[in-house]
């Protein structure tokens, strides 16, 4: 496969992970802001934290409310990680690979951005949220469908899930940094009832909530609900799970074309490493610490893969 086929399947599925793991991250924001009025402002600037756009939002505003923010991760062209701008973008890249596409999923895509775009063509309002979210669920999870449904399980097909589970490790990792770091005003709100209604809102952006209920039971612990969404083998949105699959489709690549790069090997490595490690671990080195370098490690990830597959050829 032409190294710029490859890179338009992983970019146009990172895109479209990445918008709705937008469309899941404001919907937590929403529900945590509703819960402590008094501090909103806090908790829509953690979304834009979390999406890492905080530069490029205070270069258009000067303060952070609830209109401001949803129009800038809904709607703003000019915001590289809005939903209208990675569904575009998705798009555009769909249309670039479109003979490496079925049918199906090209309709999809292209139902999905003609959707969205009428749908965000005008602004929207704190009562028009929870449906606006939804329907970018329905129409991201349409695209997936129709992939996993329809295309051959071949080459393509492994850059495809490399761009998705590589944008879904960093959602994941971001928002339980943000939660530690940015969402308790104290440590003496750790294991109040706020903290309770916190964590079950984190819980619900990566649809974790009901799954973790499976295996807990009623009880919320920061540090079950951790090492939940990092080592937990079954949980799709997890770290370990995540990075098992990226290391998992560059083998598959490494048996089709008969090469072993360089990305697989760390993948491996990092894997390894993932799977011999337990949260008291993770929790005696900082789980700060460990996201931090977890994000920087997925990230040069992304640019070696880019980098053994020739992207740009």
């Amino acid at each position: 496969m032409l190294g710029k086929t490859a890179g338009g399947l992983f970019w146009m599925f990172r895109n479209l992970e990445r918008c709705e793991n937008n469309a899941r991250l404001l919907n937590a924001g929403f529900r945590i802001a509703l819960t402590r009025s008094a501090t909103a402002g806090a908790e829509w600037k953690s979304i834009l934290t979390t999406a890492g756009s905080v530069a490029d939002y205070e270069a258009r505003h000067d303060c952070y409310n609830s209109d401001n923010v949803m129009d800038f991760m809904l709607r703003d062209p000019s915001n590289p990680s809005s939903v209208i701008s990675t569904m575009k973008a998705a798009r555009d890249n769909a249309r670039l690979v479109r003979t490496a596409l079925t049918r199906e999923v090209w309709e999809a895509t292209n139902e999905s951005w003609i959707t969205l775009k009428k749908l965000l063509s005008s602004p929207i309002g704190e009562q028009q949220l929870p449906d606006t979210l939804a329907t970018i669920r329905q129409q991201c999870a349409q695209v997936r469908g129709a992939t996993l449904g329809t295309l051959l399980r071949n080459d393509g097909f492994n850059f495809i899930r490399l761009g998705t589970f590589i944008e879904r490790a960093d959602n994941t990792a971001r928002i339980l940094d943000v939660k530690y770091y940015l969402l308790l005003p104290s440590i003496a709100k750790v294991g109040s009832s706020l903290d309770v209604v916190q964590w079950e809102t984190i819980l619900r952006s990566v649809s974790a909530q009901r799954a973790y209920r499976w295996l807990n039971g009623a009880e919320i612990s920061p540090l079950n609900i951790a090492e939940f969404l990092i080592l937990h083998k079954q949980m799709p949105r997890s770290l370990i799970f995540c990075l098992q699959k990226i290391a998992d489709n560059l083998g598959y690549l490494a048996n089709d074309y008969g090469q072993i790069h360089e990305s697989c090997v760390n993948a491996e490595t990092s894997n390894d490493r993932m799977k011999t490690c337990g949260i008291e671990e993770i929790f005696e080195q900082g789980l700060h610490e460990y996201i931090q370098d977890f994000i920087a490690q997925n990230s040069r990830l992304a640019a070696q893969i880019e980098q053994d597959y020739r992207f740009q050829g």
